[in-house]
C-alpha cells in the first residue's frame, strides 16, 4: 500500500498484521481519490475506523489541511503514527495539523466540537456502524462538505441524511463506496 500521488507519493504504508482491519484497496482508494481530486487541498479531514490511516494520509499528501484520525484499536493507532512519520519524511509540514485518537468512533462523533470539510468512513463491514457513523458525522460537517462511506455489497446506505444527499455509489467488487454531498437547497447556507 502506497500514497498514490501528492508530496508523500510513493511512501509505503505500513497495514495492520491479522483480520480485524481491512485496508481500502488501491483501485477503490484510487476510484475515491479521483472523485475528490479538486476537493482537498485546505480541508480539514476526518478519517474514521482509520486502520492504517491511509485516506487521511492521502488527502493530506494532497495538501488538506488537517486530518484528525480516530480508531479503537491500540495496535491501529500505532501503526497510523507510524506512517505519519514516514509520510512526514517526505513532507515535514504534514504533522503540522494532526491528531492520532485512540478511542471509538461512534463515541468520538458524540462529543466531538470541531467541524470537518471531508468524511472518510470505513468501518468493519457487516456491522450497522456505518450508518451510524453517517448520523454523527453529520452534524460536524461543514457546509460544502463530502462524506465517502465505504461498506461491503450488502449494506444498503439512506439517500439522504440531514443536509447531505447521497450524490453517487461506485462499485468495487464487494465494495461499494456511497458519496454524500452538501445538499444546496438545504437553507443552511
Amino acid at each position: 500500500m502506497r500514497i498514490i500521488t501528492g508530496t508523500a507519493r510513493g511512501c509505503v504504508l505500513e497495514t495492520l498484521q491479522g483480520d480485524e482491519t481491512r485496508p481500502t484497496t488501491s483501485k477503490t482508494k484510487e476510484g475515491i481519490f479521483s472523485a475528490l481530486q479538486f476537493e482537498i487541498e485546505g480541508r480539514q479531514v476526518i478519517d474514521l475506523f482509520a486502520g492504517s490511516g491511509q485516506m487521511g494520509l492521502e488527502a493530506l499528501s494532497r495538501g488538506a489541511s488537517g486530518c484528525v484520525f480516530v480508531d479503537n484499536n491500540p495496535d491501529a493507532v500505532a501503526v497510523i503514527k507510524r506512517n505519519l512519520n514516514s509520510v512526514s519524511h517526505r513532507d515535514r509540514s504534514i504533522p503540522k495539523n494532526v491528531q492520532i485518537i485512540n478511542t471509538d468512533a461512534l463515541s468520538y462523533l458524540a462529543r466531538a466540537r470541531d467541524r470537518y470539510d471531508i468524511a472518510f468512513i470505513d468501518p468493519p463491514y457487516s456491522t450497522g456502524l456505518a450508518i451510524k457513523a453517517l448520523e454523527l458525522v453529520e452534524p460536524c460537517m461543514n457546509i460544502g462538505g463530502v462524506i465517502v462511506c465505504e461498506t461491503d455489497d450488502k449494506t444498503e446506505m439512506p439517500e439522504k441524511q440531514g443536509d447531505f444527499d447521497l450524490f453517487k455509489v461506485y462499485k468495487y467488487g464487494k465494495t461499494r463506496v456511497y458519496i454524500y454531498r452538501w445538499a444546496s437547497g438545504s437553507g443552511n447556507e
